[in-house]
């Protein structure tokens, strides 16, 4: 019983953590910005540094999710 409530607990810190991570990563495409400065982005390169570590976490995370998704599970059962 004790272990289902930290795993919940857990669970829904990296919920939050998840869509938090996934809404501080830029678009694909920057809309309206991304049309004006689009040109600036690809004459002086984009700065990659800090998207490659958002996309490094956020598949931790949605891992770490999915594992306690399934744990939770089976714990119901």
């Amino acid at each position: 019983m004790v272990l289902k409530v930290v795993l919940t607990i857990i669970h829904v810190i990296l919920c939050l953590g998840l869509i938090a991570v996934i809404l501080l990563q830029s678009g694909r495409s920057a809309g309206l910005s991304g049309a004006i400065a689009g040109g600036a982005e690809t004459f002086f390169g984009k700065k990659k540094g800090l998207d490659e570590f958002l996309g490094k976490i956020t598949v931790f995370v949605a891992v770490a999710f999915a594992v306690t998704s399934l744990i939770l599970v089976v714990l119901s059962r």
